[in-house]
C-alpha cells in the first residue's frame, strides 16, 4: 500500500484531477468535501477515491501529508486540525510540482485566454506524435477521456492558471509547475478578485519567466504588447515569436483563409509549412494552434504529426459545445468570462453561419471580474455580430452597488437588439416564443446557469 494523501476539498474538478494523477503514482488517496454528490463522487468511487464530508476523524491516524484545496480557508474544521497537529499539508499546485512533474517535460500553457483549448491542442498534438504525455488540464479536451492523466511518456502538458495557489500561498499556480516549454498567449487584466491592477499580473509573469531554464524554450504571441514588455523586463531562455501573417516580425506566423478560422495556413521562417482545415472556430483558435504548433516543433514534433494532430482536434467542453437542436434552432455553451473571449467567439460563430439565421448571445456576468464594472466599458463591443443579446443581472455578492456590473447601460449602448431579463426562466420563455428555424443561440456562462441550456432545448422540444 502506497503512501497516504488526504485531498481536502476533493470534489472540485482541480481537486478531483490530482487524485487521479496521485492514485495512477502510486498514493492511496482519500478526501473530504463538504457537498459529497455526483457526478464527482460517483467518478471518484470509480477511482477507488474514499470520500467523507469535512471532520478532523478524517485525520486520524494522520496522513503522510494533505492537500489542501484552493477553496479552503482557515476555520475549516480539517485545516484547523492540520495547523494545531502540525500534519504535512501543501497546495495542489505545489504537489503536482513536487511529486509529478520531477524528470518530466512541463509544457506549461499561460495567458488570459486559450489555456484550456491550447494546452488541450498541445496534448493531442503529442498524443499524434505517439509520445504519451501526461496533462493536467482545466476542463474536459473531447480528444480524451478527462482532464488529467499521468501518461507514460515524458512531456506533460498543464494549463498554466495564474489565479492564487492557496490562502498559504498567494503565489500563481503556474509558478509550482516547472515549465520547460512554456506557451505565453495573451496578456490582459483579469481576475480583479485577486490582482489590484495588470501590473499586478505582469509582476507574476515575470516570476514565471525566471523559473524557465535555460535549455527550456517560450513561444511567444508578438501581437501582444503586454507579453513582450514582460519579456523585455527579462528572459534567461530562447524565445520563438509567433503573429498574424502580415504583421509583427516573427518565426511562426498564420493565415486566415475562412472568416469563421476553419480554415488555415501556418508558416515557419516565412515559408508555408502547413494548410489545415478542422471543426474549430474563430480567428483566436488560429492563434492558439500557432503557438501549439512551434512549440511542437521546438520539442521536436515532426510537422507532419504536427498537422494530423490540429486536423483531429475534437475541442474542449464547454468551448462551443453544441447542446443539442430543436425546432431547427441549434443550442451552444462556451465559457467565455471575459470581454475579448466573448467577442472572439461571438464573431467566430456568426462568421459560421454567414446569413443563414439569427444569432442570439446569452450572457451570465459571473465570475468575479465580469460581475463587477471592471469590463464595462470594454463589453458593449463585443456584440456587434450578434443579433440578439440577452443579459441577466449579476450577482452582487460582497460588491458594492457602484461596483456591480450595469447591465443596463451595457445593452443601453449595445443598442435596441440588447435586453436585460431577470432570470434564465425569462430567457427560454422569450427564445420559446421568439426563435425561428436556423437561429443559433450561444449561451456564455462559467457556472450552471440555472441549468438552462437543457431547460431550453427541452422548451423548444416541447414546441416542435
Amino acid at each position: 500500500m502506497g503512501k497516504h494523501l488526504h485531498i481536502l476539498g476533493v470534489c472540485g474538478t482541480a481537486m478531483a484531477a490530482i487524485a487521479s494523477l496521485a492514485k495512477d503514482s502510486g498514493w492511496r488517496v482519500t478526501g473530504s468535501d463538504a457537498g459529497v454528490y455526483p457526478p464527482m463522487s460517483d467518478y471518484l468511487a470509480s477511482i477507488d477515491v474514499e470520500i467523507a464530508p469535512f471532520s478532523s476523524a478524517n485525520l486520524d491516524p494522520a496522513p503522510d501529508l494533505c492537500v489542501i484545496g484552493n477553496a479552503m480557508s482557515r476555520g475549516n474544521v480539517e485545516v484547523e486540525a492540520i495547523l494545531d497537529h502540525a500534519l504535512a499539508y501543501c497546495s495542489g499546485p505545489e504537489f503536482v510540482g513536487h511529486f509529478i512533474l520531477p524528470r518530466r517535460h512541463a509544457v506549461v500553457v499561460a495567458g488570459t485566454h486559450g489555456k484550456t483549448t491550447s494546452s488541450s491542442m498541445m496534448a493531442q498534438v503529442l498524443d499524434v506524435a505517439g509520445l504519451s504525455p501526461g496533462f493536467l488540464i482545466g476542463g474536459v479536451p473531447e480528444n480524451f477521456a478527462g482532464g488529467a492523466r499521468l501518461g507514460e511518456g515524458e512531456p506533460f502538458v498543464l494549463e498554466g492558471d495564474e489565479y492564487d495557489t492557496a490562502f498559504f500561498d498567494k503565489r500563481s499556480k503556474f509558478m509550482h509547475y516547472q515549465s520547460r516549454t512554456l506557451i505565453l498567449n495573451n496578456l490582459e487584466f483579469d481576475h480583479a478578485d485577486i490582482f489590484d491592477d495588470l501590473e499586478a499580473i505582469k509582476k507574476q509573469f515575470q516570476f514565471l519567466l525566471r523559473t524557465v531554464p535555460a535549455t527550456g524554450c517560450i513561444i511567444a504571441n508578438a501581437d501582444d504588447e503586454n507579453i513582450s514588455e514582460v519579456i523585455g523586463r527579462g528572459c534567461w531562455s530562447p524565445v520563438i515569436r509567433f503573429a498574424e501573417f502580415g504583421g509583427n516580425d516573427a518565426d511562426w506566423h498564420w493565415q486566415v483563409l475562412s472568416d469563421d478560422g476553419s480554415h488555415f495556413r501556418l508558416y515557419q521562417d516565412a515559408q508555408e509549412v502547413m494548410e489545415i482545415r478542422w471543426g474549430t472556430i474563430g480567428r483566436h483558435n488560429v492563434a492558439n494552434a500557432c503557438a501549439v504548433a512551434a512549440a511542437a516543433v521546438s520539442m521536436g514534433v515532426d510537422r507532419t504529426d504536427v498537422q494530423l494532430g490540429l486536423q483531429g482536434f475534437a475541442g474542449v467542453r464547454r468551448r462551443m459545445s453544441l447542446i443539442g437542436e430543436a425546432r431547427d434552432i441549434s443550442i451552444y455553451d462556451d465559457f467565455a468570462h471575459h470581454p475579448t473571449a466573448i467577442k472572439g467567439v461571438v464573431d467566430g460563430v456568426r462568421a459560421a453561419m454567414g446569413k443563414r439565421g439569427r444569432l442570439w448571445v446569452v450572457v451570465e456576468p459571473r465570475s468575479n471580474t465580469m460581475r463587477s464594472r471592471i469590463h464595462q466599458q470594454q463589453l458593449p463591443g463585443c456584440f456587434a455580430a450578434a443579433d440578439r443579446v440577452l443579459f441577466v443581472p449579476p450577482d452582487a455578492r460582497k460588491l458594492r452597488p457602484d461596483e456591480v456590473l450595469d447591465v443596463g447601460a451595457v445593452c443601453r449602448d449595445i443598442g435596441g437588439q440588447a435586453t436585460v431579463l431577470p432570470d434564465a426562466a425569462a430567457i427560454i420563455e422569450m427564445l420559446g416564443h421568439e426563435g425561428l428555424p436556423h437561429d443559433r443561440v450561444l449561451i456564455l456562462s462559467n457556472g450552471g446557469f440555472e441549468g438552462i441550456h437543457r431547460r431550453l432545448l427541452e422548451r423548444l422540444q416541447k414546441s416542435d
